[in-house]
């Protein structure tokens, strides 16, 4: 069992919450995911690391409350236990050697974003962030962002706070302007990062994107993570929780992998409200 050390709500959707697993904590980088399980009942679900504690052991998770798991986790409070918490998976994010980086992040995507923001600034990398929200009231993590980004430009998508408009806006106000970056790392939704890929494509600027598939097992032996890649002209696949999260983005074939996305959308959302009405009165 795993001790929740922390929790605090971010926005009416998304909470903060810090477990105890000094082991993982011990290891862990940025890029990387744990799988965990609420109860012995429970579905295994991924979810990206958005910190470590090596001093008290604890690692930070970030989610957003969307299906039946993740309200049952936001039911749990600081004190109680979760059954399992498995981790570090998958490969870290690559920032050796980058000098001057763009980090893009939308949405609750930016909770798996700052890490990478956080690392890339302690090894004195040049750090530009750019993070997208649909609205003021789903900021998250403003003030983190700041504290590790020599430059940090906020938008929402209607204007309620600072810049109107997508993310892409001022990616592609620097590149046309000449601004260049040795990479772009974006995490969000796919729509996001297959846009922010397309602005970067005709300026030639390597970008990085974290992909987070249906996952199950987090070995690849399920195959449910499978991604289609473009390979020198080839057709590949790819298993995010081995071979990611992080992958080109010229490579990924966004449009299945939307596809994909969507494929237990209807069965998740009962299993939500399923899940709503066992805490109701509660």
């Amino acid at each position: 069992m795993y001790k929740i050390l922390a929790k605090k709500s971010l926005n009416p959707t998304v909470t903060y919450m810090e477990i105890e697993a000094p082991l993982v904590a011990n290891k862990a980088k940025a890029g990387q995911f744990i799988i965990l399980r609420v109860d012995e009942e429970g579905e295994r679900i991924p979810l990206t690391i958005a910190g470590v504690n090596k001093e008290t052991g604890a690692v930070k998770i970030i989610f957003q409350i969307v299906g039946a798991t993740t309200e049952k986790l936001n039911h749990k409070e600081a004190g109680e236990c979760i059954q399992d918490f498995v981790g570090p998976l998958g490969t870290p994010t690559h920032i050796q050697g980058l000098k001057k980086v763009c980090v893009v992040g939308g949405g609750v995507g930016c909770a798996i974003a700052l890490p990478v923001a956080e690392a890339l600034h302690a090894q004195g990398t040049e750090v530009t962030s750019i993070i997208g929200f649909r609205n003021k009231d789903l900021l998250i993590l403003e003030d983190e962002f700041k504290a590790c980004s020599d430059r940090l430009v906020v938008m929402t998508d209607d204007g309620s706070y600072a810049r109107h408009g997508n993310v892409t806006v001022p990616l592609k106000e620097m590149l046309d302007a000449g601004e260049t970056f040795d990479m772009i790392i974006t995490i969000g939704p796919l729509i996001m990062m297959k846009f922010v890929t397309l602005t970067a494509k005709p300026f030639g600027t390597p970008v990085t994107v974290s992909m987070n598939p249906i996952m199950i097992d987090g070995t690849g032996m399920c195959g449910g993570c499978r991604l289609s890649l473009l390979q020198e002209g080839k057709r590949v696949t790819k298993f995010a929780c081995v071979d990611g999260p992080d992958f080109n983005g010229y490579e990924v074939d966004f449009d299945e992998a939307m596809a994909r996305g969507r494929t237990y959308f209807d069965f998740e959302r009962k299993a939500h409200e399923k899940a709503c009405n066992l805490f109701k009165g509660v």
